[in-house]
């Protein structure tokens, strides 16, 4: 876990033209849209920021911003961020005003650690902390090693840096221990027996004798023993 020390910077642009055509134009140009949103004497501030820049100070947990635009600085925290539908770049910035010298609250991450005998049921995900905007962290650890098969894990399980207040209420239930259940499938089922008798008109296997009585194939030698079939014209004349 680690919390941010300092203020980052961001040199942003404000946004003339707005709608879903100019965004994308915008983050054709490398740009991610986003604003400022409103609060109570300040309006809110439609702007766009650098990708890589935002994203390269996002990998350094940075999450507190010094936003220079348009000759006005702004001091903001990241409020929210929207995804594109892979998961791989962001579509939207939301950020909100904050004052370095008050405590606000804020959502953070929960990372669940070690190994339950189960499988771990998330129940929530996120819970609200107060902090000061530098001491925000960037999520808040609790460890589940070696609960046991129904165990209930509450909020008041996480483990909480110097400064942050929790405001999720202590007794919220954010996640379960459940049994592990395998699925095996369908049961296999028995194989259809084959039907009584041979079908009507079958020819025998080859091999077989045909049935008593059965006349034979056509251009078959007659059986041993059977009478020679009678002449198609009526037999021999007298």
């Amino acid at each position: 876990m680690s919390t941010t020390k300092n203020v980052g910077i961001l040199k942003a642009e404000p946004r003339a033209k707005l709608g879903t055509r100019a965004a994308r134009s915008l983050r054709a140009e490398g740009r991610i849209p986003a604003m400022i949103e409103a609060d109570g004497g300040s309006p809110h501030v439609d702007l766009s920021v650098d990708e890589a820049e935002f994203m390269a100070s996002r990998r350094k947990h940075q999450h507190v911003y010094e936003i220079r635009c348009g000759g006005s600085v702004e001091t903001a925290l990241v409020r929210h961020l929207d995804w594109n539908v892979f998961g791989e770049s962001i579509d939207h910035i939301e950020f909100r005003r904050v004052d370095l010298k008050k405590k606000t609250d804020v959502e953070v991450e929960i990372a669940f650690t070690g190994h339950s005998k189960g499988v771990l049921n998330h129940l929530v995900t996120h819970v609200t902390v107060r902090a000061l905007p530098l001491d925000i962290p960037d999520e808040l650890e609790c460890s589940i090693a070696d609960l046991e098969i129904g165990a209930a894990v509450f909020a008041s399980a996480l483990k909480l840096p110097a400064n942050v207040e929790l405001v999720t209420p202590k007794e919220t239930l954010i996640a379960r221990i459940s049994e592990l259940k395998v699925d095996l499938g369908p049961a296999p089922t028995a194989e259809a027996a084959p039907a009584e008798g041979a079908a009507a008109g079958a020819a025998p296997a080859a091999g077989t004798a045909p049935a008593a009585g059965a006349a034979p194939a056509a251009g078959a030698a007659p059986a041993k023993g059977a009478a020679p079939a009678a002449d198609k014209k009526g037999g021999d004349k007298k």
